[in-house]
């Protein structure tokens, strides 16, 4: 087979995706058609917002399709009609069979972790929060579970113990476009060999994310608030309640430090100096960098300390 005989369907929504189909462009792979997510309304005005990989591809001019439902009948002869024999799927949703077992070499996924670890939705979040030394990305052919087909290529990579998720989605999605790339090589040379995962179940699992699984229990050991608030910078971002006075308030934790040091206090009491916050753990304290109250932008502890008046017994909750 040559490059030229490669017809490739991208499907894909968000940042993390874009740099995948730019790479497979850039490379002049043959990408007849870009699947990606309806447009939705976002911000006060409720304007359409279209998605990054979307934007992307009208740029270059790829033909996109915007499925609302992957099985309606219109959707399915529209994909069987651009002909191709390739799809590479990057941070979209699950497809039915109809959908993935389509082409003639398959429909691989680029996912963001170094798999059996981590399937799901949240794999770069997870890895941090779970203080993870190391992870990766994998390529996979599609079956008819999430994150379970036989694995194509994997590359490791190591986590630095400062890592934000927003550092760590950024030079995964670099490794994770060079790894599309190599895997489509394998194909189109017929040289792929890959590897099944096991069947037994995975402890380490990278479950959605939501508004409970994202509070900081500041009862907790230091180590593992500092993981779980670095592992949810700068996206969906950590939270907790702030009582101070007869204030209860909503507050966003971003950057912080971690200083393990013996103390008398009981866990989330906050102290707060002229040019410092930070709040008691079980067995030290977390320094506050950046935080944001509610209807207020994100700034620095310095700058909410010029302007914000702490109660000697306000506590973090």
């Amino acid at each position: 087979m040559t490059r030229d005989k490669l017809r490739i369907i991208f499907m894909g929504t968000p940042d993390f995706a874009v740099n995948t189909l730019k790479s497979l462009v850039d490379n002049n792979y043959n990408v007849v058609g870009v699947i990606t997510a309806p447009d939705k309304p976002a911000g006060r005005g409720r304007k359409l917002n279209e998605s990054a990989v979307k934007k992307y591809a009208t740029s270059q001019g790829l033909k996109v399709l915007q499925p609302t439902n992957l099985k309606n009948e219109t959707f399915i002869q529209e994909l069987k009609a651009l002909n191709a024999n390739l799809q590479i799927v990057v941070a979209f949703r699950m497809l039915p069979e109809v959908v993935w077992n389509m082409p003639k070499y398959g429909t691989f996924n680029l996912h963001a972790s170094l798999l059996p670890d981590y399937r799901g939705a949240a794999p770069i979040h997870w890895a941090i929060i779970n203080g993870e030394t190391k992870t990766g990305v994998t390529t996979f052919f599609i079956d008819e579970k999430i994150d379970t087909g036989a694995i194509i290529l994997q590359k490791e990579i190591e986590v630095s113990n400062d890592e934000t998720v927003g550092s760590l989605h950024d030079r995964l999605m670099i490794v994770g476009s060079e790894l599309v790339l190599e895997t489509v090589d394998l194909i189109q040379k017929d040289k792929v060999q890959t590897t099944i995962q096991p069947k037994t179940e995975v402890s380490k699992t990278a479950y959605k994310l939501n508004k409970e699984n994202c509070k900081i229990d500041w009862s907790l050991d230091t180590d593992t608030i500092y993981d779980k608030i670095r592992g949810l910078n700068p996206f969906p971002a950590a939270w907790c309640y702030l009582i101070n006075n007869d204030d209860e308030l909503n507050v966003k934790i971003f950057e912080v430090e971690k200083d393990k040091t013996d103390h008398n206090f009981e866990s989330g009491k906050l102290l707060v100096s002229k040019d410092e916050l930070k709040v008691t753990t079980r067995d030290g304290y977390i320094i506050i960098k950046e935080i944001k109250l509610p209807g207020k932008r994100k700034m620095d502890s310095k700058s909410l300390l010029n302007g914000y008046n702490f109660d000697k017994n306000a506590k973090m909750l």
